[in-house]
């Protein structure tokens, strides 16, 4: 039995290896841990960011809040939660939050056509490493977070996002949008 448990351990540190558990640390104890920064190359972009090719920065987008989200086009949960993150892009871009997603483990063409088929206006980069998923502790596809102005990660949602029936989480992960837009917003 103990045997069983060491080998079921030891599978679970070696899939997770790498993987960094900071974010969701904080994220317990009310804290907000820096996002960590990448460069990678715009997938579709947007008015105020790079052209597709070029390179951005997270940190280059400091000063305004951000939902980023991890996805791929081979992930049978994205598909369902395309449409809803491009409703929240459509809600939220005029109210200054960015919809910024991470293409990752993907083939270009696949993710464009991904793009496209699903009417998705909102920027991508492109991670064909998955380099990003150790830094968020990403465990799967897709995984959301919520990054603050000043470049910390304010939550983590493990999985796809929800609207409807018991696995409804959208309703909390858009508080915390808005909490977070809500900050040093610039007085009107």
């Amino acid at each position: 039995m103990v045997l069983v448990a060491f080998a079921s351990m030891l599978t679970v540190g070696l899939l997770n290896r790498g993987v960094s558990n900071s974010i969701d640390s904080a994220i317990a104890k009310g804290q907000r841990a820096p996002a960590p920064d990448f460069r990678l190359p715009v997938l579709t972009s947007v008015p105020g960011l790079p052209p597709a090719g070029h390179q951005l920065t997270l940190s280059s987008l400091r000063g305004r809040p951000i939902i980023l989200n991890i996805w791929a086009s081979w992930c049978g949960p994205c598909t369902s939660e395309a449409p809803i993150l491009q409703s929240v892009w459509d809600h939220y871009r005029s109210k200054g939050v960015l919809v910024l997603g991470v293409d990752v483990k993907d083939l270009t063409g696949d993710a464009l056509a991904f793009h496209n088929n699903y009417g998705l206006t909102f920027p991508s980069v492109r991670d064909g490493e998955g380099n990003i998923e150790g830094p968020y502790g990403t465990t799967g596809v897709p995984e959301s977070f919520v990054i603050d102005r000043q470049g910390r990660v304010a939550a983590a949602l493990r999985g796809p996002l929800s609207d409807a029936g018991s696995q409804a989480n959208l309703p909390g992960f858009l508080a915390v949008v808005d909490e977070v837009r809500a900050e040093g917003a610039p007085s009107t």
